[in-house]
């Protein structure tokens, strides 16, 4: 692995802390990488970014031949009108310790119901569907990213609110019950679910759509190796929140009780994947600055770990448990064509990193 020494001051004293950080290029592929899962063996599973519109849009990465095939098949990737069992427009991809591959279907570029699918890479076979019914998906929903917390039997997804035009208004969380499949809604509209008006800017330029500032709301979320606290935080905003698990599952908690017991945990940079380390450093794409970096749990302070010029518009980042490292996409969402008269300057090759993280990290985040 490359080298990518870190040094940066810490307020202990006048002691200068340093770090060095290893990390590479994983892997060289010809589409935009989305989000990063494994099997139960450490193959990547990830997700194509649907915003270029790929023809397979979940795939299985093959580390010696270097190539992809449709996961879990190519019936899976093939939409039909005669019956949704297949994968409309997924970003949101994350595995569990029982090799399931759980990914978030947003339904949005076939109309089908959203959904969550389940795919156990043990057996080779469907595990469960869970749909996303109208009471916890609006018009202007677009679900991105989740945890799967297998301790509590819930998923928690994160809804930009930015489906169909929508400006982040109606971002919030999305609760599901892994044994009933009931669904709750939190959140929509809250001070910690909705973006910021701080653009995102690239090489000086904020990111807008027909003139206007794209303002992404509900984005990263990750939780401790304990499932004790839920990360979260808007990609446009300034500080990243925490919530307790056991708060935020209490159905008897009203929305303002509850809005009560989240934390402003930390500032942080407009970002979208996030991660979590044993010690309970977090690891977020900033992709202003072609970077990874960490908030560390010590001081809360803020440090790239890993910045490249080709780690354009980093996005999920998610940890290997089978190798120790923590892999991140490169998507390059900046250069599509929303973004450019309609054009899209995106253009391959497009680029996996993996690095060691400062602490072991916590899997299935």
């Amino acid at each position: 692995m490359k080298k990518y020494i870190l040094a940066f001051s810490l307020m202990i004293g006048v002691n200068t802390y340093s770090q060095t950080v290893d990390y590479e290029i994983f892997a060289t592929v010809e589409q935009s990488v989305g989000n990063i899962a494994f099997t139960h063996q450490g193959d990547l599973v990830y997700s194509h970014h649907p915003f270029f519109n790929p023809t397979y849009r979940v795939v299985r990465y093959d580390a010696e031949t270097k190539t992809t095939t449709p996961f879990p098949n190519q019936g899976w990737n093939t939409p039909r009108e005669t019956d949704d069992l297949y994968l409309s427009n997924v970003l949101g991809i994350r595995n569990d310790e029982n090799g399931i591959v759980w990914m978030l279907d947003m339904g949005q570029r076939n109309p089908v119901t959203p959904k969550i699918v389940g795919w156990n890479t043990v057996m080779d076979k469907l595990e469960r569907i869970y749909y996303l019914p109208e009471s916890a998906v609006v018009s202007t929903s677009q679900p991105n990213d989740m945890v799967v917390d297998t301790k509590n039997g819930f998923f928690i997804i994160a809804d930009e609110g930015i489906g169909n035009g929508g400006d982040g208004s109606t971002a919030s969380l999305i609760i599901v019950d892994m044994k009933t499949g009931k669904t709750r809604r939190l959140l929509e509209g809250s001070r910690t679910t909705v973006p910021e008006n701080s653009p995102t800017v690239i090489k000086g330029e904020p990111l807008t759509i027909n003139g206007k500032n794209l303002l992404v709301g509900c984005d990263g979320i990750t939780a401790d190796k304990n499932f004790e606290w839920l990360y979260y935080a808007p990609l446009n905003g300034s500080k990243m929140y925490r919530v307790k698990m056991n708060d935020l599952l209490n159905e008897n908690l009203s929305e303002i009780e509850l809005d009560k017991r989240i934390q402003s945990y930390s500032d942080k940079p407009n970002n979208g994947g996030l991660s979590i380390d044993i010690d309970g450093n977090l690891y977020l794409t900033a992709m202003e600055s072609n970077s990874v970096a960490v908030i560390l749990a010590k001081d809360k302070s803020i440090h790239n770990v890993v910045t490249d010029e080709k780690l354009l518009w980093a996005d999920g980042v998610s940890y290997n448990v089978s190798d120790g490292c923590m892999y991140v996409s490169a998507a390059q969402v900046h250069l599509g064509a929303a973004f450019n008269n309609g054009k899209s300057i995106a253009k391959a090759p497009f680029y996996i990193f993996r690095f060691k993280p400062l602490s072991e990290g916590v899997p299935f985040r």
